[in-house]
C-alpha cells in the first residue's frame, strides 16, 4: 500500500507572513523570559532585612558619577561605628536597583574587624541608583544611595 505525498508550494506572500509571525512569537517569548528571571529589588531588600525600615544616615558610598564601563565600576563603603563588642555594625548589603540581578554583594564585619569599610567592583547593566544598607548589632539599619550614569552597561543591558 503506498501512500501518496502531496506537497503544497506556499507563495511569497504567506511565506513572509508565516516568517514575521515566527519572529514576534520569538521577541515576544524572549522578552517574557527575560522579565521571569530578573529579580525585583524590593524583593531581594526584603529577603536581607525583612520589613524593616532603614534611615538615612552613617553609610557613606563612594562611587564615581559617571562610569565609562559598566563591566567594572570601582566602589568604597564605610559605615560610622565604634566597632566594640556592644555597637558594631554587622552587615552591610549592595544592591544595584536596575541590575537584572540586583543583589551585588554582602560584606560581614564583626568588633574584631576595628572598622566597618570595604572596597571591590561591581557590573551595572545602565545608569541607576546603587544603594548600601548596614545593619547595626542593635538591630538598627541605615541606608545610603548614589546614582551612578553608565555609559556602556556591563550586565548584557
Amino acid at each position: 500500500m503506498t501512500k501518496r505525498i502531496q506537497l503544497k508550494v506556499i507563495d511569497r506572500r504567506d511565506f513572509v507572513l508565516g516568517a514575521g509571525a515566527a519572529a514576534a512569537v520569538t521577541a515576544l517569548l524572549s522578552a517574557t523570559a527575560g522579565k521571569a528571571w530578573a529579580k525585583e529589588l524590593s524583593e531581594v531588600i526584603k529577603a536581607a532585612i525583612g520589613d524593616a525600615k532603614p534611615v538615612e544616615g552613617k553609610v557613606s558610598l563612594e562611587l564615581p558619577e559617571i562610569a565609562e564601563n559598566g563591566n567594572t565600576v570601582p566602589f568604597a563603603i564605610s559605615v560610622e561605628s565604634p566597632m566594640t563588642d556592644k555597637d558594631y555594625v554587622k552587615t552591610v548589603h549592595v544592591f544595584a536597583a536596575k541590575n537584572p540581578n540586583p543583589e551585588v554583594v554582602s560584606f560581614y564585619f564583626s568588633p574584631m574587624s576595628g572598622k566597618a569599610s570595604a572596597k571591590s567592583r561591581m557590573r551595572l547593566a545602565t545608569t541607576q541608583d546603587v544603594i548600601a544598607i548596614a545593619a547595626m548589632s542593635g538591630g538598627e539599619l541605615f541606608i545610603g544611595k548614589r546614582t551612578v550614569k553608565v555609559t556602556i552597561g556591563g550586565c548584557g543591558g
